[in-house]
C-alpha cells in the first residue's frame, strides 16, 4: 500500500520543517523496540541535531502499550512534545487513540498487514503503509527474528522518511553488534528492508525532517541513574546498600560496574568498595548510616515506597548527627502506584522524613549533568552538616536519554569531610563532648571510632544533651533541637543557588524544580507569543536559599509547576515564609512527563481567571 492521492497532495504543498519535529512511536511492550527507538535518536544525535528521547512504558513483563517518543529541536527544547508529526503506528489496541493524536498534517506510518479500520479516518494526515510484518515474514525464518525485527524495519523506514544519514545508523548498528555478526547482519537486512520500501513507495524526506547541523559537540547523551552512580565513584563513596526498587535499581546496577574497575586495590586486586543488596530497606538505610558513623561515605538509591520504610532511621541519623545519602528516583504514588511513570510527590515525605520535628538538606537535581554534579555536592554537604542529605530526582531524568554538555571534572577537588577531629585535636583540647562547641552554623565537631579512648561517646537516639548524656530536662533537651534546627537554616546558605531566567518587566514567575525545567522554559516562550510577559526559576536545593525569595517578592504573581496533586513544593514555600497571596499552582501529575503547553494552556486559564 502507498500513501492515499490526497495524502500525497498534503505532503506535496506543506511547508518544509527542519530540525523541529516530534516523533512518536507506539508499541507493545515487550517485543524489543527499545534498541531500535534508541537507534533512531543516537543516529539524530551524531547527525549535530539537539534531540531528547521519552520511554513511556509500563511496569509489566510484556503485554501493555508503550511509547517512545523523540523531541527534534533544532531551538534546543527537550521537554515533551504535545503531538507528533510522526507516528508510527505499531499497537493495533492503541491505533485510534494514537491517530487522534498526530499534529494536523503530519504523517502515520503503520503496518499494513493488518487494516487501519476507524483509525484511518482522519482526512488531514498523510497514511503511510508498509506490510511490516509480512516482509519480515517472507525474509526471516526465525519466529522470534520475525517479530523482533520488526522494529529495525520501521527504523529504517523512518530514516529515510525524516532524512536521517543511513551511514551513521549503518555504523551504529554495525557498533552495537560487533561482537554477534549474525545478529548483526539480521538487522542490516531488516534496516535495509524499511528505508528501501519508503523510498520507493513515499516521497522522501517527508517535509518534516532533519538536516545535519553542528550543535552537539561537546554533548553526551546519558541517563540520570548512570550519572549519579558516576557521581557517586568521584565522590569518593565506599559503602553502598540497597534493595531492588523501579526506578532507581540502575543506579546501583551503574555502581557496581563502575566499582569493579575504578574499586579496586592496585596490589591485590581486591574491591576497596562494600556494596550489599540487603533484605530491605531498613536494612540497606541501617547499613549506610552504620558505615556514615564510621566514617565511609555511603548511600543507598530507592523510590517512594523504600523512603517510606527508611522514615525512622531517617530520623535517627538527623538526631544523632551522622552523615547518609539518599537518591531517590520519584516515580507515581501512593503505595505502589504506577512504578514506572513520573512524578514530583516525595517532596514533602523527604523534607520531613521521620516523625517529629525533622528537617532534612535535599537537592533537585534538573537534568543527568546535575545528577553527576549533585551526587558529589550531596555527600559534602551529609558531612560538612552530618545529616542525611537526600537528593530526588525523578523516573523522567533517571531513566531515560538526555543529551548534555559532557561531564567535567575537577582535578583539584579535595571532599569537605566536615569537623571531623583527629586524636591530636582530641587530646589538645583535654575533654571531647560529641554535641558541644558547635561552630556559627550550628555543627559541632565529630570524631571517628577509634581515634582516642577520650573522643568516645555514646550514639543516642533518645533524648541528649550537648555533652551526648541523656536527658529529658526540657531546657537540655531544646537546646539540642534548636540547634539542628538553626544547622538546617543555615545549609540553605550552602545548597545550589537557583537557575534564574529573568527579562525586564515581566511580573509573572514560573517557579518548578526537576525535570519540570525545559517544560516551563519553553512555555515561558509561548506565554511571550501570547502577550504575556514571564520568568521562570528551577529550584536545585532546600531549605530554600534567599534568591527564591528575592524572585518571589520580584514578581506580582508566581505560579509553582509540579508534578503532584497535593501542591507540595508550594508547600515547602508557605513553610519557608513565602507568602501565600503570591504563590498559586500548576499541577502536572498523571505520570508522564509534562509538556509546555500543558504548562502554559495552564497558566493562561489561571490568568484569564484573576482578571475577571
Amino acid at each position: 500500500m502507498t500513501a492515499t492521492p490526497w495524502a500525497e497532495e498534503a505532503a506535496a504543498t506543506r511547508a518544509p520543517q527542519v530540525n523541529e519535529l516530534a516523533l512518536r512511536i507506539a508499541t507493545v511492550n515487550g517485543t524489543g523496540s527499545s534498541s531500535a527507538n534508541n537507534l533512531l535518536m543516537r543516529a539524530i544525535f551524531r547527525m549535530g541535531i539537539p534531540v531528547s528521547g521519552k520511554n513511556i512504558f509500563p511496569s509489566n513483563i510484556q503485554g501493555l502499550p508503550t511509547w517512545y517518543e523523540i523531541r527534534v529541536s533544532g531551538a534546543g527544547h527537550t521537554a515533551r512534545a504535545r503531538n507528533p508529526d510522526l507516528l508510527v503506528a505499531m499497537n493495533t489496541q492503541t491505533r485510534e487513540r494514537d491517530v487522534a493524536a498526530v499534529r494536523p498534517g503530519g504523517c502515520v506510518l503503520w503496518d499494513s498487514t493488518s487494516p487501519l479500520e476507524r483509525a484511518g479516518e482522519r482526512g488531514d494526515v498523510t497514511l503511510l503503509g508498509i506490510p511490516i510484518a509480512r516482509m519480515c515474514a517472507e525474509e526471516f525464518h526465525n519466529p522470534r527474528e520475525r517479530i523482533l525485527l520488526q522494529n529495525v524495519v520501521y527504523a529504517g523506514a523512518v530514516t529515510a522518511l525524516l532524512g536521517i544519514d543511513p551511514a551513521v545508523t549503518a555504523t551504529l548498528i554495525d557498533e552495537r553488534y560487533r561482537r554477534r555478526p549474525r545478529l548483526g547482519e539480521a538487522n542490516r537486512r531488516a534496516f535495509r528492508i524499511g528505508e528501501e520500501y519508503a523510498r520507493q513507495h513515499f516521497p522522501c524526506p517527508l517535509p518534516c525532517h532533519v538536516e545535519p547541523m553542528q550543535a552537539t559537540g561537546g554533548s553526551i547523551i546519558v541517563d540520570g541513574n548512570t550519572a549519579t552512580a558516576l557521581g557517586c565513584i568521584y565522590a569518593g563513596a565506599t559503602v553502598a546498600a540497597w534493595y531492588p526498587i523501579t526506578p532507581s535499581t540502575s543506579v546501583m546496577d551503574a555502581f557496581t560496574a563502575f566499582a569493579r574497575r575504578s574499586r579496586r586495590d592496585p596490589m591485590t586486586g581486591l574491591s576497596t568498595c562494600m556494596i550489599v543488596q540487603a533484605e530491605d530497606e531498613l536494612a540497606s538505610i541501617g547499613t549506610v548510616i552504620g558505615a556514615g558513623w564510621a566514617g565511609a561515605r555511603a548511600f543507598t538509591a530507592t523510590s517512594g515506597p523504600g523512603l517510606s520504610l527508611m522514615q525512622a532511621l531517617l530520623g535517627l541519623a538527623y538526631y544523632t548527627e551522622i552523615p547518609a545519602v539518599v537518591f531517590d528516583v520519584q516515580r507515581a504514588g501512593p503505595s505502589t502506584g504506577m512504578p514506572t511513570r513520573t512524578q514530583q510527590a516525595d517532596l514533602l515525605a523527604a523534607a520531613h522524613a521521620s516523625h517529629g520535628d525533622t528537617a532534612h538538606i535535599l537537592l533537585f537535581p534538573g537534568d543527568p549533568a546535575e545528577c553527576f554534579d549533585f551526587a558529589v555536592r550531596a555527600f559534602d554537604l551529609a558531612e560538612h552538616f552530618q545529616t542525611p542529605v537526600l537528593v530526588l530526582s525523578d523516573t523522567d531524568i533517571g531513566m531515560n536519554d538526555w543529551v548534555v554538555p559532557r561531564l567535567r571534572w575537577d582535578d583539584t577537588y579535595a571532599p569537605d569531610r566536615g569537623r571531623v577531629l583527629g586524636a591530636a585535636e582530641v587530646e589538645a583540647a583535654g575533654e571531647y563532648h560529641r554535641y558541644a562547641d558547635a561552630d556559627a552554623d550550628g555543627v559541632a565537631a565529630r570524631t571517628l571510632p577509634g581515634v582516642s579512648p577520650a573522643a568516645a561517646y555514646y550514639t543516642r537516639g533518645s533524648g541528649h544533651n550537648r555533652l551526648a548524656g541523656y536527658t529529658e530536662d526540657p531546657d537540655e533537651y531544646r537546646e539540642v533541637v534548636d540547634r539542628l534546627a538553626r544547622k538546617h537554616a543555615a545549609a540553605g546558605g550552602w545548597v545550589p543557588e537557583p537557575v534564574i531566567e529573568a527579562r525586564p518587566g515581566a511580573s509573572v514567575g514560573l517557579v518548578t524544580l526537576g525535570s519540570g525545567g525545559p517544560a516551563v522554559r519553553e512555555a515561558v516562550e509561548m506565554l511571550r507569543a501570547q502577550g504575556v510577559a514571564a520568568d521562570c526559576m528551577r529550584l536545585r536545593g532546600y531549605p530554600f536559599p534567599e534568591a527564591v525569595f528575592r524572585f518571589l517578592e520580584g514578581h506580582a504573581f508566581c505560579f509553582v509547576v509540579e508534578q503532584n496533586r497535593d501542591a507540595q513544593l508550594r508547600t515547602l514555600l508557605l513553610e519557608s515564609g513565602a507568602g501565600s497571596e503570591r504563590l498559586g499552582s500548576v499541577l502536572l501529575y498523571g505520570g508522564e512527563p509534562i509538556t509546555a503547553g500543558e504548562v502554559s494552556d495552564a497558566v493562561l486559564v489561571q490568568l484569564r481567571r484573576r482578571e475577571e
